[in-house]
């Protein structure tokens, strides 16, 4: 309070003015600015599509992955670069370089049945230069290998307490005597076939072991090839582990491996391939091929799903896709799981049903498209969608049955089993439906249901067009005379050597082994023959005409 008294001309009782001071024009009164500044953009630039600017790298003009590019192709020579060329045919997109044992391409085993119609991509050359004059398509090379390889080789062998220096395997096993030799040829390189136990020397260490060539969705690859030759290096036989889309047709994988490789596949189980190198490989002469920076992209193939597919019109078709929305699927895959068995459930479950489904949830969309063509072609099916993530298909109208057709009964005028066979190959011929076929069996089958049928334990039936009760009828009747003749045997009276006689009544078992033939007993390919080559076969065989007879009789002499 004493600091405000002690102000000038201070009144603190005094109010505001009635009348506001009036603006004087004179004074200089600065005008309000706006609470945010407005921004100065430049003037949009004019665009004259007419007049293009020079690049400074023509590469970044080229096609790329996201271009959308798709030029047709035929089959033929589409790029040339003096000796080397890319080729479209058969087997897809493969590169031809001179000098080299066979065309290459980015995979052997997965590449469809069927010629490419268009590329996705310039026709290049995915090897290192100067090999390649490939343009910039927005995909870098492979990237060096992290792993710092020492010049030194172990072909000379190092110093004993030299650590760290991994060896050569040396050639072999050989028998004894025998040493390597120089091969060129795949025969001279594998040298003799190796014996059961050579193999269980080589595959019982690596059966627990984990360095092994992985095999994938993309197949045997070319860059694949030289990694075998490395395992090679180090090793005797290599271990291929095969996962995903190639195990659908193991026998088609493993063709491959063996022609591209020249080794020899000496155990396999499941998706598990054991690939020997060969007695005479020498890792110095293998042959050696350029290594693909780029994996070259895909081709386009025609389309696997068509509206109205091979025997069927587009109504017939929908409505079979309509029924397979509702039909259970037979089986659900995994992911990169082993389908090793997948043709042959598909072809049993064909027995069953015109249509078959397959859950393929969690795939990759190229997985189970590619499992479907292949299935088109192993089975043989038509695909009709992959809709849902499910494989439908149809059988087809030329669908034949794994288990053959079942053969027609005959109506034999005689009880004889001769007779009766002759006569079952003429009412064969003789039946109303023109497909019928003969039935085949061997001479010793036919031999043995000669026997049954008279030792009463098998009955030819004149008719065939029997109602249930009539045919239980038959049955009950023939059981009793089955059992009446088993159990019915004559009395033999044996004398003993004080002149007293007993009788017995000798109960003989006619045992399955005895009629049918025992346990070893194997019928190979071989036996089967046509009906009309059947001829009556003697079952009496001469007493002492069997080696035991001749035994037994050297026996006796001694």
């Amino acid at each position: 309070m004493p600091i405000l008294a002690s102000l000038p001309a201070l009144n603190l009782s005094s109010s505001l003015p009635s009348n506001p001071p009036q603006n004087d024009p004179t004074s200089p009164t600065p005008s309000p600015s706006p609470p945010i500044p407005i921004p100065k953009y430049p003037p949009p630039r004019k665009r004259n599509p007419q007049t293009n600017l020079p690049q400074s790298n023509p590469a970044l003009s080229l096609p790329h992955r996201r271009s959308h590019y798709r030029k047709p192709v035929k089959k033929g020579v589409i790029s040339s670069d003096g000796d080397r060329c890319v080729v479209i045919g058969e087997n897809g997109v493969s590169y031809q370089l001179p000098g080299a044992p066979f065309q290459f391409q980015f995979s052997y085993s997965e590449t469809p049945n069927a010629e490419p119609i268009a590329i996705r991509e310039p026709a290049f050359f995915p090897f290192a230069p100067p090999t390649m004059p490939r343009p910039w398509t927005g995909k870098a090379p492979l990237k060096k290998s992290k792993k710092n390889i020492p010049l030194f080789d172990s072909f000379n062998p190092p110093p004993p307490d030299k650590k760290g220096v991994k060896y050569v395997e040396m050639p072999g096993p050989f028998p004894f005597g025998k040493y390597p030799k120089e091969g060129k040829t795949r025969e001279e390189i594998l040298g003799e076939p190796l014996k059961k136990w050579e193999i269980k020397m080589l595959v019982k260490p690596l059966l627990s072991d984990n360095r092994q060539v992985n095999l994938g969705r993309d197949g045997l690859t070319h860059n694949m090839l030289d990694l075998i030759h490395t395992h090679w290096k180090r090793r005797r036989v290599c271990k291929i582990k095969c996962k995903g889309v190639p195990t659908v047709d193991m026998d088609n994988v493993c063709r491959h491996i063996e022609e591209k490789t020249g080794g020899k596949i000496i155990y396999r189980v499941g998706g598990l391939v054991y690939l020997f190198r060969g007695r005479n490989y020498n890792y110095r002469t293998r042959p050696q091929y350029p290594v693909m920076l780029w994996k070259p992209a895909t081709p386009v193939y025609p389309k696997l799903i068509q509206e109205a597919p091979e025997g069927l019109k587009k109504a017939e078709a929908d409505e079979l896709r309509k029924k397979g929305k509702s039909l259970l699927p037979i089986c659900k895959l995994a992911k990169n799981g082993v389908y090793a068995s997948l043709v042959k459930d598909v072809r049993d479950a064909f027995e069953g049903s015109p249509l078959v489904k397959i859950d393929c949830k969690g795939m990759h969309a190229s997985d189970y498209k590619k499992i479907g063509a292949k299935l088109k072609q192993l089975v043989p099916c038509v695909l009709l969608s992959f809709d849902d993530e499910q494989i439908l298909m149809w059988r087809g109208r030329d669908w034949k049955s794994i288990y053959g057709e079942t053969p027609s009964t005959s109506n034999p005028a005689k009880a004889d089993i001769s007779s009766g066979i002759d006569d079952l190959a003429k009412s064969t011929d003789d039946c109303h439906t023109p497909d019928a076929k003969k039935v085949i069996s061997s001479p010793k089958m036919m031999s043995l249901w000669k026997r049954a049928i008279e030792s009463n334990k098998a009955l030819l039936l004149d008719e065939i067009a029997f109602d249930p009760d009539a045919l239980l009828e038959k049955v009950e009747e023939f059981e009793g005379m089955s059992l009446a003749t088993e159990h019915s045997r004559e009395a033999v009276v044996s004398s003993s050597e004080d002149g007293s006689g007993s009788s017995m009544a000798e109960l003989e078992d006619a045992s399955y082994s005895e009629d049918f033939g025992g346990e070893n007993d194997t019928y190979s390919d071989d036996d089967i023959v046509d009906v009309d080559s059947i001829e009556e076969v003697d079952s009496s065989i001469p007493l002492g005409s069997l080696p035991v007879d001749k035994i037994a009789e050297r026996l006796g002499t001694e």
